[in-house]
């Protein structure tokens, strides 16, 4: 039997983490999730570099601080609201669904941490997986399903995508272009404006000042539209402050993100 992954903080959305194997989930079976009421209270979202395109057309795309900095869509500007889900649980729009949210409650783990194999785990908690009647079979006899398997592979290139979000994030840092960002947005018949920080964005000012060797690398590694599809989505955020506005969501005073 596979031993459970080593404690340690578990990542957004999970609640617990177990391996999946053929002994103990032999009949189990996976079934799609009723809503995202798991996300409900999720302001935050990490996304890959690979969504950028598809991200920027509904959420803005900021940089979250610290040394491990990842991209993160922003579904709302303050902690705990989510401009785009309704009461239900559900998208109240129209709108692109992260990865990382599709891939709940799976992921690939380190069962202990000296490991260098991922193995592929679930979320035992959610209503997703268990021993029903109904649903795609994780098991053929002791082996993988072919939705296990599609699964895996969905799990795996989430895990590549990760690996050039953070060379890209990585080489943001090496041509100093990320900077603490700041929007400042007035709302209609209040004094002060709300003050937005707790994130990091591109540097539009040194973008304009690299070098013609630097820009002609970010533009032929493929950096550069996706650089401009962060700075662009942006704009959006006082679309999503408007949201907040209108559901009544808006904090009594001045409030960062924490991002």
């Amino acid at each position: 039997m596979a031993s459970a992954p080593q404690a340690q903080a578990l990542p957004m959305f999970y609640k617990d983490l177990v391996p999946l194997n053929s002994k103990e989930h032999a009949k189990w079976k996976v079934k799609g999730l009723d809503d995202a009421s798991f996300m409900q209270e999720q302001h935050a979202i990490p996304i890959t570099v690979d969504e950028f395109p598809n991200a920027a057309r509904n959420y803005p795309i900021v940089f979250s601080v610290g040394d491990n900095s990842v991209p993160l869509i922003l579904m709302g500007l303050n902690e705990g609201v989510n401009t785009f889900m309704g009461e239900d649980g559900r998208f109240n729009q129209p709108a692109y669904v992260p990865a990382y949210v599709r891939r709940y409650p799976f992921m690939l783990a380190k069962l202990r941490p000296d490991a260098d194999e991922l193995s592929l785990c679930f979320d035992p908690t959610t209503g997703a997986i268990g021993d029903y009647k109904e649903g795609d079979p994780l098991f053929d006899k002791d082996q993988p399903s072919e939705k296990t398997k599609s699964i895996l592979e969905f799990c795996e290139s989430f895990e590549q995508a990760g690996q050039r979000t953070a060379q890209f994030v990585e080489e943001l840092k090496k041509l100093d272009l990320l900077m603490d960002g700041e929007v400042a947005i007035q709302q209609t018949g209040v004094e002060q404006p709300f003050v937005y920080r707790g994130f990091q964005m591109v540097n539009e000012e040194k973008l304009r000042e690299l070098r013609g060797d630097e820009l002609r690398k970010i533009n032929q590694n493929g950096m550069l539209p996706l650089i401009y599809a962060h700075l662009f989505s942006l704009q959006i955020m006082r679309e999503v402050f408007a949201k907040q506005v209108e559901a009544g969501k808006m904090p009594q005073v001045t409030e960062a993100p924490a991002v």
